[in-house]
């Protein structure tokens, strides 16, 4: 693991968040877009995010999101916000969540399979273009 800028993980970031925030606010009323896209996505935003400052190996650092997730979900179901005095309504309160579930965890790991698979699709079709020269 090396600290490296990436302006192009940054810009990916930023509109990764955007769509979470259009999915929070716009298509909130959407219960497939919200309860479940946007957990999947927001593994790919965790990605990107640490990926901006950071050069690491991706099958790790995919681990690690999906473990992170995990926990955190975990958290929800001990309502660990609530016992740190968080408000709800608040960031943190927000960022821990209040309500556990186990489909938000298969959101989580699907969205952590889609970034393995595209990374080795990406890494696949970059082989074959070394190779066909």
């Amino acid at each position: 693991m090396e600290f490296k800028f990436s302006l192009k993980y940054l810009l990916l970031t930023i509109v990764i968040f955007l769509i979470e925030v259009l999915i929070a606010t716009k298509l909130a009323h959407i219960f497939f877009v919200r309860a479940y896209l946007g957990d999947v996505i927001v593994v790919m935003l965790l990605y990107t995010f640490v990926k901006t400052f950071v050069k690491i190996n991706d099958e790790k650092l995919i681990l690690g999101i999906l473990i992170f997730s995990c926990i955190i979900e975990f958290a929800q179901y001990f309502t660990v916000a609530e016992k740190l005095g968080f408000r709800p309504g608040s960031l943190m309160y927000i960022v821990i969540g209040n309500s556990f579930s186990w489909i938000d965890i298969l959101c989580y790991a699907a969205g952590c399979l889609m970034l393995f698979l595209g990374l080795k699709f990406s890494q696949l079709k970059k082989e074959k273009q070394t190779i066909a020269g």
